[in-house]
């Protein structure tokens, strides 16, 4: 399978688009819904583990809601759940594939999935686009996943998510670095480095700090991934330190920055 995300400014545009998906295309299985805010009575509806603490990727506090469609108003689409993610807030999570990007465990689909899904498990689903997911969370966008069965399943939902006014998640990425890069850019000229050279390597090295499977690691702990992933630029100077520059942003998203 493969996983075609689009980025809706409107929850009411999203839902839409995803009934509609449904309707034409896809099984209700493979339609994924992400909406932030949760409804009140969808967060009083989950329950909360005090014990469990922020962290890790997704981070999520409570559990599926099991058949509880009512309560996001006549939904069609499988199971629904809830979960509280670090530096993105409430969101409500629709589909085993949304489920898994949110952290959340519970009734999928009539399947007992334990404490967490990984999205790592999840066919289709690219670990380095979950951050981007989260990111379009965090400004109030929703976003909605088609797990596509083939290449023409695949390019249906492509040209479908751009009439319908979505932006890609492609779209949403590039638009998201070039409102880092003025401040990366001048955090690397410090060093006395050009930045505009290595700006691919810096980049690479900074979006694989944000992956799912890498968050909480070390350079040296992400080592098999990268050499793998990135074999010309792993080891690198501009690599490494796009990689730390990017744990430092993401632990700022998801905690706050650290008091100097």
């Amino acid at each position: 399978m493969e996983a075609v995300a689009a980025v809706f400014r409107s929850r009411d545009d999203a839902r839409k688009a995803a009934l509609e998906l449904h309707h034409v295309r896809f099984d209700s299985d493979r339609v994924n819904l992400i909406l932030p805010e949760a409804p009140e009575q969808v967060i009083r509806s989950v329950p909360v583990s005090e014990t469990e603490q922020p962290g890790g990727v997704g981070g999520a506090f409570g559990g599926m809601l099991g058949g509880a469609l009512g309560l996001v108003g006549g939904w069609e689409l499988g199971v629904v759940g809830s979960a509280l993610i670090p530096g993105v807030g409430p969101v409500v999570a629709i589909g085993a594939a949304a489920a898994a990007i949110c952290g959340i465990g519970g009734a999928v689909g009539g399947a007992i999935v334990g404490a967490a899904v990984d999205v790592q498990d999840t066919e289709g689903l690219p670990a380095d686009e979950v951050f981007f997911y989260e990111d379009a969370l965090r400004q109030g966008r929703s976003v909605v996943i088609a797990m596509a069965k083939d290449h023409d399943d695949a390019e249906w939902a492509r040209q479908f998510f751009a009439r319908a006014g979505a932006e890609t998640v492609d779209a949403a990425r590039h638009a998201w670095w070039i409102g880092l890069r003025d401040v990366e850019k001048e955090h690397y000229r410090a060093v006395g480095e050009n930045f505009e050279e290595v700006e691919a390597e810096y980049r690479a090295g900074f979006e694989s700090a944000l992956r799912q499977d890498l968050r909480g690691k070390s350079f040296v702990a992400s080592m098999d991934y990268l050499k793998e992933a990135h074999p010309k630029d792993w080891n690198s100077g501009p690599f490494r330190e796009g990689f730390n520059r990017g744990q430092i942003y993401l632990h700022d998203r998801q905690n706050g920055p650290e008091p100097h």
